[in-house]
């Protein structure tokens, strides 16, 4: 039956008797729905790299631009997504929107078969790809409802850690799925050598850059299939009471994610320079966060009748001092693990991937260093750990506290990132690089898995702070925030990495970190705070 109309997952005679099967079935058809998520929003960051070994028309500040897009759009489409649950149902959502990912997925494939591609053509199919970031939050809200408080911080762990597998997934399938014609099509010849999980690919082979986008069509389609056959809507008064007909649930997806679309194109217009189809205006991305957030927020709130009261009900968190606070301290987390996901790739590429030697006096940075690392050899092991060890993040927590996890996370954070920008420093200003490569990504894998564990802990914290009725909304809200680490970090690097300071952007992150770190104990770890340790 898709439609449950009783659901008491506290109720532990009913959770024995038929609500674990029911749980376990959702849960484990939305761990896959969101890795596709997570594999489609961020393979830009992969592909960026095959494009600039490949040689097609575009500076490297153009390609950082594909990851901007689509992380700006897929954490502003996780406001919108936040509300969907209650309004739509689990599976009417969860269902369409996975549906939904096809569109960018074979999009991309078409769109790499030619170097002509103009890069307005790639920047609406990035934006596009904001529909993977989106689902998170609705992916995270649906699993809360399912499962009892006490096992939340390990069922939300796995469904973000296993659902953040998407990016590790991604950048194992992807570059191993360019090395052949699994789907046709003519190849490309490499310029600069490639590499995969397994070993480089020497300059002049033949590579398949299309496939990047073909892959996922093989997982997203049965996947369609199962959510819709497999998952259930919960239409109790505490979760989705009012939700209608598939249709009219897939009508207001559409509406509340052209919503989103509309928010962040106007954004990204606003910030990007003219030369990539940007209106020139520079406005600082700072305040385009913001304007976008708020925009959002408020079209929202014009949507008419039912729809309207229900966000209403639902915007309440607002209210809650709570939902700003795990805001910050889930972005440091979340925000932090996305965004290095997706600019990684790149950051080794440009910053060991070429040497920096002195030019008539002038540092300059174009000259292909053939000792330097794949990016595509190293690149997906950060994202492995972060993501691996996320439910062990929240099946400690549930043990010792999530905000005392959270509190030695950031110490770690803050160390680590330090150390990053000291050997990112070195590097930028060496002719061989690659000497300082080891202990760099020796120390970003901490940072990850730092991320990782805080991940789990943050989704116990929440749990244990918020009424039932808001703990999906706000993992759906703080998921919103924190995804625009997607957009800002590689947006940061990349605008560091252009004026040969890298290591400041490390630094930057270090002293936000450090910040958390203070409002976690503030708020959950002094004597007298209102949760101690939750």
């Amino acid at each position: 039956m898709a439609d449950l109309q009783k659901w008491d997952p506290e109720d532990k005679v009913f959770w024995e008797s038929e609500g674990k099967k029911i749980a376990n079935r959702n849960l484990w058809i939305s761990i896959p729905s969101l890795l596709c998520g997570f594999a489609v929003w961020l393979y830009w960051g992969v592909i960026t790299v095959q494009m600039l070994n490949l040689g097609f028309p575009f500076a490297k500040s153009e390609l950082f631009t594909l990851m901007a897009i689509s992380g700006l759009t897929g954490a502003t489409l996780r406001i919108p997504s936040s509300f969907f649950i209650r309004l739509c149902g689990g599976r009417n959502t969860l269902f369409f929107t996975t549906a939904l990912l096809m569109l960018p997925a074979f999009g991309t494939g078409i769109a790499l078969q030619s170097q002509d591609t103009p890069l307005w053509v790639f920047q609406v199919l990035a934006l596009l790809s904001g529909i993977g970031g989106g689902n998170f939050a609705s992916s995270m809200s649906n699993i809360s409802f399912f499962f009892p408080k006490k096992q939340q911080g390990l069922a939300l762990g796995m469904n973000a850690g296993l659902g953040n597998f998407g990016v590790t997934s991604m950048q194992i399938l992807v570059p191993l799925f360019m090395t052949f014609a699994a789907f046709g099509g003519d190849p490309m010849i490499l310029l600069n050598s490639s590499g995969t999980l397994i070993g480089k690919i020497p300059a002049g082979s033949e590579t398949w850059i299309q496939n990047s986008g073909w892959i996922w069509l093989v997982f997203l389609i049965p996947l369609a299939f199962a959510g819709w056959f497999g998952l259930n809507n919960i239409k109790t008064p505490d979760v989705s009471p009012d939700i209608g007909n598939p249709l009219t649930s897939w009508l207001l997806i559409s509406v509340m994610l052209l919503i989103g679309f509309l928010t962040a194109g106007v954004g990204l217009w606003l910030l990007l320079p003219q030369e990539v189809n940007g209106s020139g205006f520079n406005v600082p991305k700072e305040i385009v966060v913001i304007m976008v957030v708020i925009s959002t927020v408020f079209l929202l709130k014009q949507l008419p009748g039912a729809i309207r009261s229900s966000l209403d009900r639902q915007y309440k968190i607002f209210d809650n001092k709570h939902t700003w606070i795990m805001s910050i301290i889930y972005t440091m987390t979340f925000g932090s693990f996305i965004g290095f996901s997706a600019s990684l790739p790149l950051s080794i590429k440009v910053i060991f991937g070429y040497q920096h030697i002195m030019v008539d006096g002038v540092m300059t940075h174009s000259t292909v260093n053939t000792n330097g690392p794949s990016a595509l050899m190293y690149a997906w092991m950060g994202p492995f750990i972060g993501a691996l060890i996320r439910p062990v993040g929240g099946w400690i927590a549930d043990k010792l506290g999530g905000a005392l996890v959270t509190q030695v996370c950031s110490f770690i954070m803050v160390i680590s990132a330090l150390a990053v920008a000291y050997y990112m420093q070195a590097a930028y200003q060496s002719s061989t690089p690659e000497i300082y490569f080891v202990p760099f990504f020796l120390l970003f894998l901490v940072l990850f898995a730092a991320t990782g564990i805080g991940n789990g802990s943050t989704f116990r914290t929440i749990a244990m702070v918020f009424p039932k009725e808001q703990v999906g909304p706000v993992l759906g809200w703080t998921s919103a925030i924190a995804a625009y680490g997607a957009f800002y970090i590689p947006k940061v690097l990349g605008e560091q990495i252009k004026l040969t300071t890298p290591e400041d952007a490390l630094i930057g992150f270090a002293g936000f970190y450090l910040i958390c770190l203070f409002i976690n104990w503030w708020f959950y770890l002094r004597k007298g705070a209102e949760f101690h340790n939750p």
